[in-house]
């Protein structure tokens, strides 16, 4: 059985005098160890779809229909109380601009350790603190001792996505879903963060479900591709399938227009 499998997910507003519907009949799956991309332009749906798996959804003037089960959990029906128990610990998100999603007023070590505490409580701030640095040096972050008192203002845009990375994986997390990453980043900074999402795959068998508009990253890490046009799927495959052999013109258009990106894969 998949570690996720989702069927017929339909998401609406209600925001309007007429309901919006923003996700069409949304399928995917995902095996554990696999790399899954979902590709799109802005407003396609990707970020939308992603967030109702991890359950952070929660707008009122909002219908989910439809069938999302993790790890054996239905993510659409279960309690809240459940939700909480599975965010942060066997699923985990990392976001596109850590500046957003990290507190200003935080120090580095409490919030990559902030899931230990809430997931584990029987670890002592000293093992915990032991935890932080290790995980932090796994993401390569040069003197994690000294980042684990430091502030996010304090840190490079680079250094904040691996401390995103860090603190998603600091539980070592059965599914990572990764939105947009490495859009704010550099391409010499985003070919890194491909690769330390290749190193946490081989290394933990963790699951990437990976967000993106550009297809270059796409194709130099996943596994199978979806591709998202105004809330649909309009074609899937594997990553050689869809690249070499693209049934739909959106996606020749996405492949001929996004600038390829040169990925180091002599190490995979």
């Amino acid at each position: 059985m998949s570690l996720l499998q989702v069927k017929d997910l339909n998401i609406e507003f209600h925001d309007h005098i007429i309901p919006e519907t923003v996700v069409y009949d949304f399928d995917l799956e995902i095996d554990q160890g696999e790399i899954v991309g979902l590709v799109g332009e802005s407003g396609s749906g990707k970020s939308m779809s992603a967030m109702a798996i991890a359950g952070l959804l929660s707008r009122h003037d909002m219908t989910k229909r439809g069938s999302i089960i993790f790890d054996g959990t239905d993510m659409l029906n279960c309690s809240r109380d459940k939700l909480r128990s599975i965010q942060g610990d066997t699923l985990s998100v990392v976001f596109q601009e850590p500046m957003t999603s990290l507190d200003p007023l935080k120090k580095i070590g409490y919030q990559v350790g902030e899931s230990m505490m809430l997931h584990r409580p029987d670890i002592s701030p000293e093992d915990r603190k032991k935890r932080v640095i290790e995980v932090m040096s796994h993401v390569d972050l040069d003197e994690p001792e000294k980042l684990y008192d430091m502030y996010p203002h304090e840190l490079s845009g680079g250094m904040r996505q691996r401390v995103m990375i860090a603190a998603a994986m600091a539980i070592t997390p059965k599914l990572l879903i990764a939105d947009e990453p490495t859009t704010a980043l550099d391409v010499t900074i985003q070919a890194e963060v491909i690769e330390l999402l290749k190193h946490i795959n081989r290394k933990h068998n963790t699951s990437i479900l990976f967000i993106s508009h550009d297809l270059s990253l796409v194709r130099s890490l996943c596994d199978r591709v979806l591709v998202m046009q105004q809330g649909r799927i309009v074609e899937s495959g594997s990553t050689k399938q869809v690249f070499e052999h693209p049934a739909m013109e959106y996606t020749k258009k996405l492949i001929s227009s996004i600038p390829k990106v040169e990925i180091d894969d002599t190490d995979c």
